[in-house]
């Protein structure tokens, strides 16, 4: 089996006013921000030719996204092949919480800790977010 996080994908959490708070962070902090949060890239250690992304991005405290747990974060781990570790997974007797998800961005699925923590796990695609930036920086 490949290895199964290979790095943080995502930091989610819930806030009074996820806007504001964006807003914030770009004003404050620099961060280039959008509806969805902020998109880091960065280069894989190992092969760094390889761009790679994180997303940070805040929700409304009402939020179901985050249920089952009733944390107010959540945290997304970046894995390679997910359907083969899903199975390992079950078979280990990890909580999948649901279906694997397929976007054009990459495949989902969300599981639980023993703690009560949701978890989203992420095999991107990372090719679409370095299309998007090469996008933007030609505009």
């Amino acid at each position: 089996m490949n290895k199964r996080v290979t790095g943080i994908g995502g930091i989610f959490f819930k806030c009074k006013a996820p806007a504001d708070l964006r807003n914030w962070y770009r004003d404050h902090l620099g961060l280039n921000t959008n509806e969805y949060g902020s998109l880091f890239q960065f280069r894989d250690a190992i092969n760094p030719d390889q761009k790679q992304y994180l997303q940070w991005s805040t929700f409304s405290e009402d939020t179901k996204y985050m249920e089952p747990s009733s944390k107010d974060f959540m945290i997304n781990y970046r894995v390679e092949n997910l359907i083969e570790l899903v199975d390992v997974l079950k078979k280990e007797g990890v909580t999948i919480l649901d279906e694997i998800e397929t976007y054009d961005y990459g495949k989902f699925v969300h599981i639980m800790d023993p703690e009560g923590n949701k978890i989203e796990l992420w095999e991107p695609v990372d090719q679409v977010f370095t299309d998007e930036y090469d996008d933007q920086s030609t505009k």
